[in-house]
């Protein structure tokens, strides 16, 4: 299966979990713990252009990937919300793949991700030219989504605990979706991941 190289999927792991009491990144689902299951999902599909955020916990998270093929973007400002990361992976995507064509922005606590859902949402812009690509669930639309390079200057201007979503909000015309039930599975507190394990 060919290599997605012009594409890059940007992982965000920076977040400390204050809800469940211990960082998600690091649970096991299936005897792999959910960073590593992504990280690997992420170079499946797009090679070495895989960068993972960090903010807190962030050594424990790069041992746990420790040999997978991806670059560290380190968050300093985590503490601000999801739009720091995305605009500390952003940042990073633009200075090492100046050409990228467009990336997959994902989290890292939605364990059922896998990269045939990567290739999907690159595989639609490339064939339906949206600038927008986003996983449809629970009638929402989320993560992991997609977005052309076009959009880079947009994602670096989000602030605070704006995500991806007020982007899809904004530019909906120029949204498509991809279908991906198990989306809203994600885990915020030990109950979650109770039901998560009771899936298994």
């Amino acid at each position: 299966m060919e290599m997605l190289s012009a594409y890059a999927i940007i992982i965000l792991a920076a977040g400390n979990s204050s809800r469940l009491g211990e960082p998600k990144q690091l649970l096991k689902y299936q005897n792999k713990t959910l960073i590593r299951h992504i990280t690997e999902a992420a170079a499946e599909t797009v090679g070495s252009n895989v960068i993972v955020v960090t903010g807190s916990n962030a050594e424990l998270i790069q041992n746990e990937i420790d040999g997978l093929s991806f670059q560290l973007a380190h968050n300093a400002d985590w503490q601000e919300g999801m739009a720091s990361s995305i605009v500390t992976g952003v940042s990073k995507l633009i200075t090492l793949n100046p050409q990228c064509q467009g990336a997959v922005i994902a989290v890292s606590d939605q364990p059922f991700v896998t990269s045939s859902l990567f290739r999907d949402l690159i595989q639609s812009n490339i064939q339906n030219g949206s600038g927008i690509v986003a996983s449809s669930y629970d009638q929402t639309v989320g993560t992991p989504v997609f977005f052309s390079s076009s959009y880079f200057p947009q994602l670096l201007q989000l602030t605070g605990v704006e995500g991806a979503k007020k982007l899809i909000k904004r530019f909906e015309s120029d949204v498509t979706t991809i279908s991906f039930p198990l989306g809203s599975i994600d885990i915020d507190t030990q109950e979650d991941y109770g039901n998560l394990l009771s899936l298994s």
